[in-house]
Formats: C-alpha cells, sequence, structure tokens
C-alpha cells in the first residue's frame, strides 16, 4: 500500500505541474479548456474493453467476451448484479431471492470468478454465501463487461471462471463539455412493485478539477411468482409430513405444513429497502487524471424462506441488514515514452458489516469485513506491434463472524501478485500471453481457549499463465485458441469452517489442509463480424485436480469436528473435499439484419450454452446451469425500437446425490425502447413485459429452487435522461 500511496503522490506532482504548464501557455485570455478525451464507456467507444489494462476491441478478443451497455443494459436492469446478466451467454445467477444473486459464468461460482467495481473488489462476503448481496448498484453502473483468458489472470488466480467488471462514474474521467454533466434513471418493476431510481452528476471547478455526486434509492415488496412457491416434490413432501404431524393451536413454533404446500403467489419475506451515496473528485489534464471517491452503501432485505417439508426442520425467516463505506482511488498519466505509455493506480478500501435478523429485530448473527485492495500498472508502448501491461497488486481482507451461528473463525487473508501481460499482433496473426505469480497467507484468529475452530495459518504460492492466438482467415472471420494454466489458493471458508451455516441449511466443514486447486483448459473461438451480421462462438475444456467441492457425507463426520466444542450437529453435514475434475461447453451467439422496412432495420438473434461439469469418480458437480437456448427478433429505428425474445432452459437431471431435479421452461419477453428526441439523445424510455404467460420458472443453480421460484408477469418502466 505505501508503494501505491506514493505511485498516487507521484502522479498527483506530475498532474498538478502539467495542469499549471498548460494553464501558463493558455494565458489569461485563453478560451474554454480544450477537449477532454473522449469519456470511457460513450456509445462510440462500444466495442473497447476497459477491464484489460490494454484496451481491445470486442469483436478481436481472444476470448469469449461480452459488454453490456445502452438500451440493452437498460433492457436486463434487475436490482442484483447476477440478475442484470442471467440472460448473457455463458452466464446464470444463483438467485438466493431477487436481493442476493451472484453471477455464475460457465457454471463457476464463488471463489472462481471476480466481480469487480472499475477494477477492484466489491470488498464484501457475497462469496462466503449465497445469501449475501454483491454491494454494486447496478443502477449506477454505465457499462458492465465479462471478461474471460488471459486478460482474467491479471485480477487474480482465482478468476478461473472469469471476471465480471461494473463501470461507474463516481471518480470521472474527463472534464464535462459545457461545465457539468446530469445523468439519472428511474425504474418500476410490477413483480415486486419495485420503485427504485438514481442519478449522477460532475461539475467542472476550473479547467481541471472535477466533482462528482450521486445516489440511488429503491423500494420493493415481495416478489409475485408465476405459480405455487413449493416446488411439486417439495409440496409432497410438506402434505405427506401433514397428514402425520397435524398443528399443534398450543405451541407457537408448531408448522402448519399444509399451508406452506398451498403457498401460490407471492414470496414471502424478499421485500428490500436499499439506497446508496458518492462522492468524487478528479483532477484531469490532458495527460492524465488522479481522483478519489467515498460511497455509502446501505440495504435491508428478506431473504427466502426455506420451507419446512419434514419434523425436524427449521423454518425461519431472515432478514440482513447490511453497511458498507468504501474510499477508492484512481489514477492514470500518459508518459509518452517510447517504451511505457502509460502507468495506472487503482485501490479501494472498504468496511463492511452486515446483521442477520431474527423474526423479532433480534441480531441472530453479525458478519464484519474489512478490506483494501490495490493495484499498480504500467503500461507499455506499442513498439513494432507488440505491447503489454505489468503489475503488481494486493489485497487484504480481515473477516470476522460473531453469534451463535458462526461458522467461521476470525481470519485475515493477505494476497500479492504479480503480472504481466503481452499482446502481439502482425497482420493477421494475433497472440496475447499472461503470467501471474500469487502469494496468500491465510491465518484463523482463533482465541486459545476457543475448541471451536482451527487455529494456525497456511501459506500458497502459485504460478498461473495463459497464452492465445488468433488468425484472420478473412477480413470478417477470425479464429482462435487459448491455453492456461491455473493455480487458486483455497479461501478461509474452504479452510477453516467448522459450524452450522444458515444461509444453506448446512453444517459446513473446510480442511486446513488443502493443497492449491489447479487446472488446464482449453478454449477455441470464432469471431465473425460483418455488414449486417455477426457470429461469436467459443468452446472450451478444464482438467482440474486437487478441484475443491462442497460434498454431503455422513453427520458424523460433522459431530466428529464439533465434539471438543461440545456442539451438536443437528444440519446436513457438508464437508469441503478435493478431487479431480472436468469442465466443458460451450456458448454462442448470432445476430443477422433480415430486412429493411422503411427506417427500420429487422434483426434476428439467438444464443445459446451449455455446461457439463463432472467430479471424477462421484459424478455431477451440484448447481450447474442446463442447457439454454434465447433467440428474439428486433426492430432498430431512430426513435423507437420493439423486440420480442422467447427464451427455453432445459432439464437439470445431471444432478448431485443431494440435489433434486430442475424442470425445463420457457419464458416469452417484449420490450420497446423510445427515444422521443433522437438517437443520439441522452433520454430514453424502455417499457418491457417480462414472463409474459406467468411461466413458474426455477433456476438449477440456486440453493433454493425448491422453495424460491423466479419472477413471475413483471412489467417494468425504464426511464433514461442526462443532460
Amino acid at each position: 500500500m505505501k508503494t501505491m500511496l506514493f505511485g498516487a503522490t507521484a502522479l498527483a506532482a506530475l498532474l498538478s505541474s502539467q495542469a499549471h504548464a498548460q494553464t501558463s501557455t493558455q494565458g489569461s485570455d485563453s478560451a474554454a479548456p480544450a477537449p477532454a478525451p473522449t469519456s470511457v464507456g460513450s456509445t462510440n467507444q462500444r466495442d473497447i474493453i476497459v477491464t484489460a489494462p490494454i484496451q481491445t476491441s470486442e469483436r478481436d478478443v481472444l476470448q469469449g467476451t461480452t459488454v453490456l451497455t445502452g438500451q440493452e443494459l437498460t433492457r436486463q436492469l434487475r436490482p442484483s448484479i447476477g440478475e442484470t446478466l442471467a440472460r448473457q451467454p455463458g452466464v446464470s445467477a444463483s438467485s438466493f431471492g431477487p436481493s442476493a444473486s451472484r453471477p455464475i459464468l460457465r457454471g463457476f461460482q464463488g471463489d472462481r470468478i471476480r466481480v469487480l467495481t472499475d477494477g477492484i473488489g466489491s470488498i464484501d462476503v457475497s462469496n462466503t454465501s449465497v445469501d449475501h448481496a454483491v454491494i454494486i448498484d447496478p443502477l449506477l453502473a454505465e457499462r458492465i463487461e465479462i471478461l474471460r483468458g488471459p486478460s482474467a489472470l491479471l485480477y487474480g488466480t482465482s478468476a478461473v471462471g472469469g471476471v465480471v467488471n461494473v463501470i461507474d462514474t463516481r471518480i470521472p474521467r474527463s472534464v464535462p463539455e459545457n461545465g457539468y454533466r446530469v445523468n439519472g434513471i428511474a425504474n418500476y418493476g410490477s413483480a415486486a412493485n419495485e420503485r427504485s431510481g438514481g442519478m449522477a452528476g460532475d461539475v467542472a471547478v476550473g479547467e481541471h478539477l472535477v466533482l462528482h455526486a450521486d445516489g440511488s434509492y429503491l423500494k420493493s415488496g415481495d416478489l409475485r411468482t408465476g405459480g405455487y412457491i413449493l416446488s411439486r416434490d417439495a409440496r409432497a413432501q410438506a402434505l405427506a409430513t401433514a397428514a402425520t404431524t397435524p398443528v399443534d393451536p398450543n405451541d407457537a413454533e408448531s408448522i402448519d405444513y399444509a399451508a406452506s404446500a398451498r403457498l401460490k403467489g407471492k414470496l414471502p419475506n424478499t421485500q428490500a429497502e436499499t439506497w446508496t451515496a458518492g462522492a468524487g473528485a478528479s483532477i484531469i489534464t490532458d495527460n492524465g487524471n488522479l481522483g478519489i471517491s467515498y460511497s455509502h452503501y446501505d440495504s435491508l432485505y428478506g431473504v427466502p424462506i426455506r420451507y419446512a417439508t419434514q419434523p425436524g426442520q427449521e423454518q425461519e425467516a431472515p432478514r440482513l441488514d447490511v453497511v458498507q463505506n468504501r474510499v477508492d482511488l484512481r489514477g492514470e498519466i500518459d508518459t509518452g515514452g517510447d517504451v511505457i505509455s502509460k502507468i495506472r493506480i487503482r485501490a479501494g478500501q472498504a468496511s463492511y458489516r452486515h446483521f442477520e435478523l431474527e423474526e423479532d429485530n433480534s441480531v441472530g448473527t453479525a458478519f464484519y469485513n474489512k478490506g483494501l485492495e490495490g493495484r499498480l500498472e504500467v503500461i507499455q508502448a506499442n513498439r513494432g506491434g507488440w505491447q503489454g501491461a505489468s503489475g503488481v497488486q494486493f489485497y487484504n481482507r480481515i473477516f470476522n463472524v460473531v453469534g451463535d451461528e458462526a461458522f467461521l473463525p476470525k481470519n485475515e487473508t493477505n494476497q500479492t501478485g504479480l503480472f504481466t501481460l503481452q499482446q502481439y499482433e502482425a497482420g493477421k496473426f494475433r497472440a496475447e500471453g499472461g503470467v501471474r505469480y500469487e502469494i496468500t497467507d491465510l491465518a484463523a484468529r482463533t482465541p486459545e481457549d476457543d475448541l471451536r475452530f482451527f487455529r494456525g495459518s497456511q501459506s500458497y504460492h502459485s504460478v498461473s499463465g495463459s497464452l492465445g492466438a488468433s488468425y484472420a482467415l478473412t477480413d470478417t472471420i477470425r479464429v482462435g485458441l487459448n491455453g492456461s494454466r491455473t493455480e487458486r489458493a483455497p479461501s478461509a471458508e474452504e479452510l477453516f469452517a467448522n459450524g452450522a451455516h444458515a444461509g444453506t441449511q448446512a453444517y459446513e466443514l473446510g480442511n486446513p489442509n488443502f493443497r492449491l486447486e489447479k487446472s488446464w483448459g482449453l478454449e477455441g473461438t470464432l469471431h465473425a463480424h460483418g455488414d449486417g451480421f455477426s457470429f461469436d462462438a467459443s468452446a472450451y475444456y478444464n482438467w482440474f485436480s486437487n478441484y475443491i467441492s462442497e460434498n454431503q457425507v455422513a453427520s458424523t463426520v460433522c459431530q466428529a469436528a464439533a465434539d471438543p466444542s461440545g456442539r451438536t450437529v443437528d444440519l446436513p453435514c457438508f464437508q469441503y473435499q478435493q478431487a479431480d475434475a472436468r469442465y466443458y461447453g460451450f456458448e454462442a451467439d448470432a445476430s443477422v439484419k433480415v430486412a429493411q422496412i422503411g427506417g427500420y432495420a429487422v434483426n434476428a438473434d439467438v444464443l445459446g450454452d451449455y455446461v457439463h461439469a463432472n467430479i471424477v469418480d462421484q459424478g455431477a458437480v451440484p448447481r450447474i446451469p442446463p442447457m439454454r437456448v434465447l433467440g428474439g427478433i428486433e426492430a432498430q429505428g431512430d426513435r423507437i425500437n420493439g423486440r420480442v425474445e422467447v427464451e427455453h432452459v432445459f432439464d437439470q437431471n445431471r444432478i448431485a446425490a443431494f440435489e433434486t431435479k430442475t424442470n425445463e421452461y420457457t419464458m416469452v419477453n417484449a420490450s420497446i425502447g423510445l427515444s422521443p428526441f433522437g438517437k443520439d439523445s441522452k433520454t430514453t424510455l424502455l417499457l418491457s413485459a417480462n414472463n409474459l404467460f406467468d411461466v413458474n420458472a426455477r433456476r438449477a443453480t440456486s440453493f433454493l429452487k425448491d422453495f424460491a421460484p423466479l419472477a413471475g408477469r413483471d412489467f417494468r418502466a425504464t426511464l433514461r435522461f442526462g443532460l
């Protein structure tokens, strides 16, 4: 961190001297400041990937990549980042209710993907449990990128599945042309009576200082679904229990199993209220920028009830009270050198806590997390088609769980990574390679008199690399092949867990003796982009050794681990284990212009994805998304866009022994986008009808699929405006 603070100070000094020189040159009679560089994420840069240090066109990358911005981002916008991205190629969501849904990339979730905000982690506890929300507000997102392949290694060896980067405007990158700019959004969704809105504004103070402020608010009720709350099998089990276990009117805790089986429509305990506020400032010159921001996130949301279907099961309605305070720093300077062209610095520090509230509003369990992450990058100048980026990244997390249901000791993670990404281009040939060396230290800070948890530390040294090449067969078609070797250190949860976890309704048991998780991967890509058509496809295969998964075992295993502290295991026993595993699959999307009717271009598009994941000699990896196909027809004009799409998700019958099967479903969605002042205006209105036929759908990736279906028919209206 000292290195990064020194780098920030140096950047500030350089920018200050440049600003002074520019002001002196312009003189007192100078006109308005010279036009600033185009803001990252503006419409005319829609196909530029900014997650990676080296900016690359979306159609030229060597791996499967998705960029969500503009009207498409508005159409897909939902309260959680997982649900916002769930219709993108190769992406699903954990779907633990409408407020807590984390992205799943190619079947990978948790610590095998990274969710970033402007290149730095969200610094929350969303990777610890599926009922914990990602602390990123989609309402304030300017663009969202999903990146895989060599570039993903720059953000940690845990990004074997890929990186999701949400880019906002909290730290300004450019000086407003008119001295100010304002962007806003207002949204309504009928399924949960969702009312939300956000605004962000910048104002120039002098020629080089830009101030920023933003805020958002969301309030929603219980989510309306398309049918029964419990799945068919869960209803049958509840009714069978009701026949032998009548309700005791004299026992307040007696469960009415038959009433649970009859639940329909509204999904209880899924209401939410969230607000955010942020402020930032940047010094911006023609040769760089340096900015800082502060943000506050405050949310209270309910978690869907896991209804009891048999005697002895608990039935709770928990709510989570979440607060995060965060400070961010970002700087970049264009050196103009022949060897080093740019230096970038990025850092974030956050203090997070959430309380898991009981039905009487008492705090059952408290989660505390303090995190610091920073990175320093040096960007090489392009010399004869060769360019690259190298740097250092540091991450620190101090995490503690306090309460009766604490399943982890207080622990600390320190991680330092050195990385480089190199690209070479010669005519039709392009190659890209990345290497990352990482040191990870994890320590369980358990008091000596606490017999519940492991006490001690582990240290891991990992080396990961990726190499890819592509070739342009024609001006419109490019094929590529990527190979990767990754090593991932286990997380604190995988090492140190030993206790009942209410979120997953399981007793979770880690193993402090785990080795590095290692994998080899191959990915073939095809990109075809021409006049009136586009096609992108990726096929991949990953071989894992020491793959870490959580598997149900005999309750005696967890009881033996709990005995030293005198605890009793009342929940199913799940133990983290290591074994060989295999992942393979594909994702593809295509679009073609089929007609021109007056001023409207009519396009047809389709996407599909599939993942097959297996633990060698054991069976299917749990909670893997099934095959999916989504097709649509869209008419695009200067002022009106209309779209109809159909999504079909197939059965998921490849399941772990403790899972249940998931039925197929088909959803039909329609939308119309209006730009009343022309396509170049910042004012748009999007009206959409989602799940038109009110289908009762469940995601195979959800822990709660048998108790929490997806939203039913949902009419949405979203207004965006800007000045």
